[in-house]
């Protein structure tokens, strides 16, 4: 299940998406506007974006161009949605770094192929992971610290690949125990600590570059770039 972001500003056809998106087995949050998505971007970055050219308060290319150039969303896949067809703008938006482009009217099947297809080809790309000393290898699910291998529990391999999809991003506290422990889980966050301590110990000097965020959550930072935060 992929983490979709909705940002239209027309209700109905924000309606249509998240029922064709969410039938489709997937959790889709809609914004009406630019400032809202902002908002709640913050706190948690999907999978995908389906974003509008036209908004209220701010146009939808100068949106994309502020998530290309930040580091945290530079390569979170964004499939247009407008209006307009004429080739400039289907040109601009692809040049701006737009991943896909869905021209309105657009067919509910052919909405649900686009995601499909988007989807499928990130997660085809991102197969490994790489951060100083660490390499995580999702294909054989092995991590490798200075080309050792290390042995992890399903819970702790999957803690690291949420830190390293994330590399430099706060990831809270709310957003790990959902990802990595499912939505209802109920247990106290304390098992989150404790998987922490536990992955620190078994990435040797590696596992300092997991850094704590106080009262938010955790981050995964290269080398001694954050020397002055608690680890």
């Amino acid at each position: 299940m992929a983490l979709i972001y909705a940002v239209e500003d027309d209700s109905n056809i924000l309606e249509i998406e998240t029922f064709a998106l969410t039938n489709s087995g997937h959790q889709v949050e809609g914004f009406l506007c630019a400032r809202d998505f902002y908002e709640r971007l913050e706190a948690k970055k999907p999978d995908l974006v389906l974003l509008d050219l036209m908004l209220p308060d701010e146009d939808g290319l100068k949106i994309l161009e502020r998530l290309r150039r930040l580091p945290e969303t530079r390569r979170l896949p964004v499939i247009m949605v407008t209006a307009k067809s004429t080739e400039l703008d289907k040109v601009r938006g692809l040049d701006l770094g737009a991943d896909d482009y869905l021209t309105k009217p657009f067919g509910v099947m052919e909405l649900i192929a686009r995601v499909k297809a988007m989807l499928r080809r990130t997660l085809r790309e991102e197969k490994s992971f790489s951060l100083g000393d660490l390499f995580l290898d999702d294909e054989k699910r092995m991590v490798y610290v200075k080309d050792a291998p290390c042995s992890l529990t399903f819970k702790e391999y999957e803690l690291l690949k949420l830190l390293l999809h994330n590399t430099g991003i706060v990831v809270t506290r709310e957003s790990i125990l959902e990802r990595v422990w499912g939505i209802d889980f109920e247990g106290e966050s304390r098992t989150l600590d404790m998987h922490i301590r536990t992955l620190r110990q078994k990435l040797g000097r590696a596992g300092s570059m997991i850094r704590t965020v106080r009262n938010v959550g955790y981050r995964l930072v290269p080398g001694r770039e954050y020397e002055g935060e608690d680890p």
